[in-house]
């Protein structure tokens, strides 16, 4: 009998596909990213995005902010980034190293992602992208729930090798954002604009 053996999918596969297309790759599967985020979804991106680009720009800070579709390939240790099998698409993402920077996107792991939870996509945001932001040491992260209002906040141990537990937070709450020292975002100003 014939075994067949599923195709891994790399980062080189990944640019060929048409530009059009939005879908990530982790561990070598392709997720499909539509439908189109929600109206609320993307009121809660432009608030965060706007709020912590502010603070970048007025804290004269280097980190740079990108929101969703901006690619960012996730590589192992020596890895050609052609061959990896991890490229995502977070909500926002803050990069404070430029060498990680490309004309494509960002190779390597964000300093912070955050993910704004999609109908579509509950699990791929609390299970699998959970795991890969572990496994390649995104030393923040964040799952906004629009549908019952919470923040699970997940941060790198001191020792880097996994994340302490999760701090849960309402949209009633202030948020200290662990990657910068004075940045705090306010979720009942969030959840006045929805």
């Amino acid at each position: 009998m014939k075994v067949r053996i599923p195709k891994v999918y790399t980062y080189a596969d990944y640019l060929e596909l048409p530009e059009d297309t939005r879908v990530e790759l982790i561990d070598g599967v392709i997720y499909d990213m539509s439908p189109a985020p929600s109206r609320v979804h993307q009121e809660i991106v432009i608030e965060l995005a706007t709020l912590i680009k502010n603070y970048l720009k007025s804290s004269n800070k280097s980190c740079k902010l990108y929101t969703a579709p901006f690619d960012i390939v996730l590589i192992e240790e020596g890895q050609d980034e052609k061959q990896a099998i991890n490229v995502v698409q977070p909500d926002i993402s803050i990069i404070c190293d430029k060498r990680k920077l490309t004309d494509k996107g960002c190779v390597g792991a964000p300093e912070m992602i955050i993910e704004v939870v999609s109908e579509s996509n509950f699990s791929h945001d609390y299970i699998r992208k959970l795991n890969l932001y572990t496994q390649f040491k995104v030393k923040e992260y964040w799952i906004v729930n629009p549908n019952n209002q919470t923040i699970l906040v997940y941060r790198l141990k001191d020792n880097e090798e996994d994340y302490l537990p999760p701090v849960a937070y309402t949209f009633n709450d202030k948020v200290k954002v662990g990657i910068f020292e004075d940045l705090i975002i306010d979720f009942a100003q969030i959840k006045e604009v929805l």
